[in-house]
């Protein structure tokens, strides 16, 4: 009995898969139905049914069809691109009877067979006498786009391969000019039957090189060196995915404003401003339940979290988390950072340490940790008190999406033009002094500034945060 009862051919335009199907469809017992579940036409523009099925009847129950597809005699696939019934994608992904043929093509390429095919109307050829020629202007940031989406295409199919524990047969359209790839790939699919010949029914479109092809080659060639093809400038990130933290969140007694607060945040000071609105305690202790019914209850409310730039936050979760020994504070942690990882404070410590020296000592140590915990590196959870802002924020969205996303600084003619546009009469934002922030001050210089942002270079530069002086004066 084959592996594969039916397959799929993954792909894009312009990637040769007409050339593909047509060498399929030589196999004796393999038939390939074109793009089946294209979303404008049912396998070719004809629009003709498919194993009976039309295309009114595959939009209301695509599965069905690919049923179909399955359980017809010989082995009947398809061509699926990136544009195609979505509704697809992970059925067919998660089926591993269904046999996966990834094709691909160098992304310049197909971008300038893309823009040719869309000038002269020719999308496939024949005939080579009726050949229609054209020169494209090369459009960077066109180029970029596209290059983009076929990168988030292979990342998706990659991971939906992983994940089901599967590979697919991988071809890159050079590869079709060669025999015995594909019947290579007629072996990997079970088939018996072997091609003798390749089918040349039909033609290369605009065999000529690039430099012929694109009017703006110089231009192109100098775009095109511009783009990091294997993204060197990233940050890896290994961080945990979090949770929404619904428990978290802060209401007013009656009033309709959320707050999702990040930890290591100005939590108190919001919570007395919320506490404020209405003269009453806030609400917490959100359930998923609970909250859906208290947003049921405010019609127009307007919900809201609050940036704290990367290296006051992480001072203050040092300072809170590490450093104090009342309610909230990490004794095991805090432990552990002592005897494992060289913290330099004594066992009674409670608070930052006096000498300024001493606790910029403490703070880098402290700094040093994080980042190997963040870069999974280390046996002690990532806690939420010293997690990118970036991860939180992620994490709440997946209940949640915030009306507005804060910064601290901006917090005095913010946060009350956010209360009136939700229907409030706000009071006005006087937060106490952040009560670390001296401390930080007498230790902060560009070091810690370095050490920092290249831990949380992500929050840096999704949320464009400048140094810590610069932003505690007002500057940035």
């Amino acid at each position: 009995m084959p592996d594969f009862d039916s397959f799929v051919v993954l792909a894009e335009m312009r990637t040769g898969s007409n050339f593909l199907e047509s060498n399929l469809n030589a196999l004796e017992g393999v038939r390939c139905h074109g793009e089946a579940f294209n979303p404008h036409f049912i396998g070719t523009p004809k629009d003709a049914p498919i194993l009976g099925v039309t295309r009114t009847e595959r939009d209301a129950a695509p599965l069905d069809l690919l049923e179909r597809l399955r359980a017809a005699p010989g082995l009947n696939g398809f061509r699926y691109f990136g544009d195609h019934d979505p509704r697809l994608f992970e059925p067919l992904m998660a089926e591993p009877r269904i046999a996966k043929i990834v094709l691909t093509r160098n992304p310049a390429d197909s971008y300038v067979s893309h823009r040719i095919a869309a000038a002269t109307g020719q999308w496939k050829l024949t005939d080579a006498r009726h050949q229609r020629a054209e020169r494209i202007a090369f459009d960077a940031t066109g180029f970029e786009r596209h290059l983009a989406r076929l990168q988030q295409a292979q990342l998706r199919i990659m991971g939906a391969l992983q994940r089901g524990g599967q590979t697919a047969f991988y071809l890159d359209y050079e590869d079709l000019q060669d025999l015995d790839v594909l019947n290579g790939l007629a072996a990997w699919l079970g088939v018996e039957a072997r091609l003798a010949a390749l089918d040349r029914k039909l033609k290369k479109q605009n065999p000529e090189s690039l430099s012929e092809k694109v009017e703006n080659f110089d231009e192109m060639r100098a775009a095109l060196a511009r783009i990091d093809r294997f993204d060197l400038g990233r940050t890896p990130n290994f961080e945990p995915r979090r949770g929404p933290m619904v428990p978290s969140y802060l209401a007013p007694a009656r009033a309709g404003l959320l707050c999702l607060p990040l930890k290591s945040g100005p939590e108190a000071a919001l919570r007395g401003w919320l506490g404020a609105l209405d003269g009453a305690p806030v609400l917490e202790g959100f359930t998923q339940k609970t909250l859906r019914e208290w947003q049921a209850a405010h019609p127009g409310h307007r919900s809201f979290a609050v940036l704290r730039h990367p290296v006051a936050r992480l001072h203050a979760a040092f300072c809170e988390r590490i450093l104090a020994r009342g309610p909230g504070s990490f004794v095991q942690i805090r432990e552990t950072l002592r005897q494992r990882h060289e913290l330099p404070i004594s066992a009674e410590a409670n608070g930052p340490d006096p000498d300024p020296a001493r606790h910029r000592a403490a703070f880098m140590a402290f700094i040093a940790f994080v980042k190997a915990n963040l870069g999974g590196q280390t046996a002690i959870r990532v806690d939420a008190a010293w997690a990118s802002q970036r991860a939180l924020l992620q994490g709440i969205a997946e209940f949640e999406c915030p009306d507005a996303i804060l910064r601290e600084t901006d917090l005095a003619h913010e946060l009350p033009a956010l209360a009136e546009r939700a229907g409030l009469t706000p009071p006005p934002w006087a937060p106490a002094p952040e009560p670390h922030e001296a401390a930080l001050g007498a230790i902060y210089d560009a070091r810690i500034e370095a050490a920092v942002r290249a831990i949380y270079a992500r929050d840096y530069a999704r949320f464009g945060f400048g140094d810590w002086r610069a932003t505690a004066n007002g500057a940035g």
